[in-house]
């Protein structure tokens, strides 16, 4: 019963980030600026951001409750409060204020912080941790647009 309060917790806050990015980012993907870059051949369209960070966020939100149950430290708690800062802050960052350099420093960053929780409590969580490849897989992904926006740019 307990992980299922801390799943619910967990999805409220993550999808209040979904949130607060899509706010900062004011339209960024239909920008005339964002239009005009020259963006990696692979790059999804636009409705696949959207069902992909919907399905990121229940999965991390697993993750999340499976992990807090476990482990309830200060790590887990800063870990996650960095996730949540650098994930909403590099739709500020590249969408709204066009800061492509420091975009995929905070994109990179961010990264940095979910391979943490992967490797860091893989033992606590065993195959559970499986919950938090999706995100980390999408962010390799986002860094590789980024770079792509950055050197063609």
């Amino acid at each position: 019963m307990k992980k299922l309060k801390y799943f619910f917790v967990f999805l409220i806050i993550n999808f209040a980030a979904l949130s607060i990015g899509v706010w900062l980012m004011e339209n960024g993907p239909k920008t005339e600026w964002y239009m005009q870059l020259n963006k990696a051949p692979w790059t999804p369209t636009g409705w696949v951001f959207g069902a992909a960070w919907s399905s990121i966020m229940v999965c991390f939100s697993i993750y999340m409750a499976y992990l807090y149950s476990l482990v309830p430290s200060s790590k887990v708690k800063t870990l996650f409060t960095l996730q949540f800062i650098f994930n909403v802050g590099w739709n500020f960052v590249f969408f709204n204020q066009h800061l492509i350099n420091l975009g995929l420093i905070v994109i990179l960053t961010l990264t940095a912080i979910i391979t943490i929780f992967l490797y860091d409590f893989r033992k606590n969580l065993g195959y559970k941790s499986i919950f938090i490849l999706p995100y980390f897989i999408w962010l390799c992904i986002a860094n590789s647009l980024n770079l792509y926006i950055l050197l063609n740019n």
